[in-house]
């Protein structure tokens, strides 16, 4: 289920606590109504009507939403395009707090518009932010990307203040809400490294700027990634140690929903059923009195869930028939993909095998349309594509830098000509200096080829655990239930001799093809290699390959009893030395083989030997295959070296170092 908190966050600059929030009282408001309509129309008027009818919203929706609509209608009246603009922001976010997101859409679109008319770059960069959070909501990702790409394009031009007053605190706070909704996004398509990049980008700033209130909005985020990682316990202390500030209304109660609804959601995934449905109720009952649509849908989900997991099936479908309204109308693919995974497990449960199956197909169709990988890789690109277009303006600026210096120097080496002993000098440092800027611009460019390369490796390992996960926890859940049905159908059946040998060769296929199912899943993403490491990982894969008959080999390691490899670096070697012992299958005609692998202080080595026919090494040069390519580039990756002495009819040796 999509975090709650992950971007119901806006752009609206801060206003002081209204002195009416704490107890509310109409007769009082509207006195302070009847002040400002009293007032001379003018952009301070408008100003304080907006304010008053967006810090009504959770006092008193109507009310607000009619100060809101009699600001709009003003600022149209009296005509002054920065009141236009704020007042369609201030109303789409009205629209967003109570989930109209469509109403929102179209208000934050004409406050893109106006803004553009008056070439007020602020505004405009928060219009599309407010637009990225709407298309997010709606689950058109790549909608949200541009939007979101376009508002940091603008927070990173000079010309966006106006006021330089302004500029470095303000400025700092949009970047750090830019960046908690770029973590969100990618903590929605499984890419958590980038997820915290960006967490972290923005809890830093947060903490800088002494901003309480949205530092205890990020840390929520951050949670999520916790949680996402798998790291529950992590998430939910992270939750549970912030609470009180949401509970105490440091920001509004929208959040503090959110906030029970992720804290039961973790609950639950520790096993700890009472704690995951007290919170639950919390969060539907805040729903409830806000009048939040989404929050009493996803409490009833949790409901119905605790009760499924309790054997509570009755129960379990009346929260989660509650819900359904909703999830069945969302555009949101992400919420209802795992609205149809809990209906297939209750569907189940209750013997419904025909309707699980087809609530099993609609969660297959719109986990992949989620995390397909066109959609992660387009994503990664767009991102890259912006680091990158950032790292060539700097570039830019060091070679005009070198250019303007070079001319100084030339000047001054030709008014100076009797200072020949100081001229000589100063050529002599600004060569040096030349070599830096080379040498920083030579840093960047490779920086940006490893960067591309990062983000092709990571996306075809995520893919690879994806299909792996879903193969094992999906097709594999089928097919044994499948098994268990057929079991149980056999006690209660009569059958001749001929149909009990077709049903036991049919159990006997259907045993293969989870042992083949469970095999492909493994050499995707080996559960070793995740759980116990690239030492245990590298046995397991060996002795699979004695058991296969195709190669005896032989495994040694040597210093990795308890040394820590980052996970990046387990895979990359786990997925080269895979590629060179298939290699020696398909191409060395060999019998025998051996892998060595051996860690001393900061230095990995590798060895991977057959007794095969062996080859020209020259002849690498000219192959047009992908998986020396592979392995080469991985090598790369890690700045690595790769060593190989081969001779025909002598077998082949591949060495590689690297430093960890």
């Amino acid at each position: 289920m999509k975090s709650i908190l992950a971007t119901a966050l806006f752009f609206l600059l801060c206003t002081a606590e209204p002195v009416y929030a704490q107890q509310y009282n109409k007769d009082s408001v509207q006195k302070i109504v009847a002040g400002i309509h009293a007032m001379p129309l003018d952009t301070s008027s408008l100003r304080q009507l907006r304010d008053v009818g967006y810090d009504l919203r959770e006092l008193d929706s109507t009310y607000s939403k009619q100060l809101l609509e009699e600001a709009l209608t003003k600022s149209i009246a009296f005509g002054e395009t920065d009141a236009i603009t704020n007042s369609y922001r201030m109303l789409g976010l009205w629209y967003t707090n109570f989930g109209l997101r469509d109403q929102a859409l179209n208000c934050q679109r004409a406050s893109l518009q106006s803004a553009k008319n008056n070439n007020h770059l602020y505004l405009v960069a928060g219009a599309n932010f407010n637009i990225g959070n709407i298309k997010y909501w709606k689950g058109e990702y790549d909608s949200c990307i541009d939007n979101y790409l376009k508002t940091a394009a603008l927070y990173d031009d000079p010309k966006i203040f106006n006021d330089k007053n302004l500029q470095e605190k303000a400025l700092q706070k949009r970047k750090s809400d830019l960046y908690c909704n770029m973590s969100a996004v990618f903590n929605t398509l499984k890419n958590l490294p980038k997820a915290d990049e960006y967490i972290d980008k923005a809890l830093a700033i947060a903490t800088n700027i002494k901003n309480d209130a949205a530092f205890a909005f990020y840390i929520q985020q951050k949670a999520d990634n916790y949680f996402e990682s798998g790291n529950l316990e992590k998430a939910l202390r992270t939750r549970l140690q912030h609470l009180p500030q949401l509970e105490q209304g440091i920001l509004p109660k929208t959040y503090l929903q959110g906030a029970y609804q992720n804290i039961a959601r973790e609950y639950f995934g520790l096993g700890k059923l009472d704690s995951s449905k007290l919170f639950a109720q919390k969060s539907l009952q805040t729903s409830a009195e806000l009048h939040i649509t989404d929050g009493m849908a996803a409490a009833n989900w949790q409901l119905g869930r605790i009760a499924l997991e309790e054997k509570q099936l009755p129960l379990a479908e009346t929260y989660l028939q509650k819900s359904s309204g909703y999830y069945l109308q969302s555009p949101d693919p992400a919420e209802k993909k795992d609205y149809f995974d809990v209906m297939r497990k209750l569907m189940f449960a209750e013997g419904r095998y025909k309707e699980a199956y087809s609530f099993y197909e609609n969660y297959i169709g719109l986990n992949d349309s989620i995390l397909n990988s066109e959609r992660t890789r387009q994503f990664n690109e767009r991102e890259a594509k912006y680091q990158s277009e950032k790292k060539d303006n700097q570039i830019k600026l060091q070679q005009v830098s070198i250019t303007q210096k070079s001319t100084i120097n030339y000047l001054l080496a030709g008014a100076a000509l009797a200072l020949l002993t100081i001229g000589m000098l100063m050529v002599r440092n600004y060569r040096h200096k030349q070599t830096i800027q080379q040498q920083r611009i030579n840093d960047l460019e490779t920086e940006k080829q490893l960067t591309a390369t990062e983000a092709v490796l990571k996306g075809e390992e995520q893919e690879r655990t994806r299909l792996a996960k879903d193969l094992h926890d999906g097709l594999g859940g089928m097919l044994s239930g499948i098994k268990f049905s057929m079991n149980t159908m056999k006690g209660n059946l009569i059958m001749t001799p001929d149909n009990a040998q077709a049903f036991e060769r049919s159990m006997d296929m259907l045993d293969s093809s989870i042992k083949e199912m469970r095999r492909v899943a493994h050499n995707l993403m080996p559960e070793a290699l995740v759980k116990f490491g690239l030492d245990a990982a590298l046995k397991d894969f060996c002795n699979d390959i004695n058991l296969s008959g195709a190669l005896k080999v032989n495994y040694q390691s040597m210093g990795l009893d308890g040394a820590v490899i980052d996970q990046t670096t387990s895979i990359t070697i786990y997925r080269v030395i895979q590629e060179l012992i298939n290699n020696v299958i398909k191409h060395a005609a060999a019998t025998e083989a051996i892998v060595q692998i051996s860690k001393t202080n900061s230095r990995l080595s590798v060895t991977v030997e057959d007794d095969g026919k062996g080859f020209d090494p020259a002849m690498l040069k000219n192959v047009k295959g992908i998986g020396w390519s592979n392995i080469e580039s991985r090598i790369d990756f890690l700045k690595g070296k790769l060593d190989i002495n081969s001779n025909e009819g002598k077998g082949t040796s591949v060495l590689i170092e690297l430093d960890l």
